[in-house]
């Protein structure tokens, strides 16, 4: 049984956690003593309706507020599929919880709600969602009970919003009208809205098709740990272990070690004690080589006829997770998978206005949720692919040197001069 992990996303008073929380309540997902604690919280409602909202608003402020602050994490599964459910905050003050709940989601809920349309939340949701290249797209258009299910308001909604996804050139998206608060077409087909001939959100989130989304071209393996028992009975043992974040190898490929360059062939692929011909993402498992070549952690082993860029300028986009801001000239620790080096900013090419897609070039510095297009100079080559291209290849972040938190998470693009 394979697993999908998608994120819900939309404005302040959508009805994500309702949705979450209808989604989990009518696929009988709930144990019953989470239901019993959310009865027992919900009978301070006037219509003495259950809260579905409070299965995922777990913070004492989110509750108090009606809001989503931190990203929630919840888990289910079906006879079809696992599920893990990412529900990010709506605010901007947040972005930076979003794009963090974002970064390893294979699809995307963002809520529309019916009586207003796209708006700017909508715009920064969908901004972010392509910038991270979530290749699934569903634009769940909720609160359909409010507009008295007309098919109008949601035809219109599905124009203004396919508008706004040839700008950001998206992939797939499904539009699909429902009413989190009443259960139409979350989990079971609603009877209110005929005219929707496409399935409700649960069966389509158990049948998106997932396995064109792994890279299996561009084989790469960061080498997370150097195995050499050095025993009598392993006396010439060495094997690099880490897992495959793309591609395929097989026993006998030439491979590259980077940012060494060495070369070297695949003498075993070797997996609890078993060898195999052939491993691939996303697997993890131990390589061994056939030449005795300086690997250690951190570098990255490609197949020699597929290599990435190696460089030490580096152009990437920036979402700034920090109060303190980020200026020209400042240092941090850049980390990709298992490799660490410093790095300097060089410069900031240009920042991105999240809600009207405008870029600012004369931009000196960054704060706390800001997106732009920088230029980084690093002390040591970072071997990376395009993010569009390599998603796990091409992300990595930021770390403060005296703190050692995380203030930045990167999407590299490419190398600069």
């Amino acid at each position: 049984m394979d697993l999908l992990r998608f994120i819900t996303a939309g404005s302040v008073d959508d009805g994500k956690s309702t949705l979450i929380g209808r989604l989990l309540y009518d696929s009988k997902s709930i144990l019953a003593d989470q239901m019993e604690a959310i009865e027992r919280a919900s009978k301070s409602r006037d219509d003495g309706e259950i809260d579905l909202a409070l299965l995922t608003d777990g913070l004492r402020s989110e509750r108090e507020q009606g809001i989503t602050i931190d990203v929630a994490y919840r888990y289910f599964q079906t006879t079809k599929r696992k599920f893990i459910i990412v529900d990010a905050p709506g605010h901007i003050q947040y972005t930076r919880n979003m794009v963090t709940g974002a970064s390893n989601c294979q699809l995307a809920v963002v809520l529309v709600d019916a009586r207003h349309g796209v708006v700017e939340q909508t715009r920064r949701h969908s901004l972010i969602a392509s910038m991270l290249g979530i290749p699934h797209l569903v634009v769940a258009i909720n609160k359909m009970d409010l507009v008295g299910y007309s098919q109008d308001v949601f035809s219109n909604i599905c124009i203004h919003y396919n508008e706004l996804a040839q700008k950001l050139n998206v992939g797939e998206v499904t539009y699909i009208p429902l009413s989190a608060l009443n259960g139409d077409n979350v989990v079971d087909k609603s009877v209110n809205m005929p005219w929707y001939e496409g399935e409700p959100l649960l069966s389509h989130l158990e049948t998106v098709v997932l396995d064109q989304d792994e890279n299996l071209t561009d084989a790469r393996f960061p080498v997370q740990y150097v195995i050499r028992p050095q025993t009598a009975e392993l006396h010439d043992y060495r094997g690099y272990a880490g897992k495959i974040t793309s591609g395929i190898f097989r026993k006998g490929d030439a491979v590259t070690v980077l940012p060494t360059g060495e070369t070297s062939t695949i003498d075993a692929i070797e997996i609890a004690e078993t060898h195999y011909d052939e491993a691939f993402a996303p697997m993890s498992v131990v390589l061994h080589l056939a030449d005795d070549v300086d690997v250690s952690r951190g570098n990255l082993i490609v197949k020699s006829d597929n290599l990435p860029i190696v460089s030490q300028n580096v152009e990437a986009l920036l979402c700034w997770m920090d109060a303190k801001p980020l200026k020209v000239g400042s240092k941090y620790t850049l980390q990709h998978g298992t490799f660490r080096t410093r790095c300097a900013v060089r410069d900031i090419v240009y920042q991105l206005n999240v809600n009207t897609y405008e870029e600012f070039t004369d931009a000196e510095s960054l704060k706390l949720n800001d997106i732009a297009r920088v230029i980084l100079k690093t002390a040591k080559p970072v071997s990376f692919d395009p993010y569009g291209k390599n998603r796990v290849n091409g992300g990595a972040i930021l770390i403060d040197e005296t703190s050692n938190v995380t203030v930045g998470a990167l999407m590299l693009q490419g190398e600069v001069e």
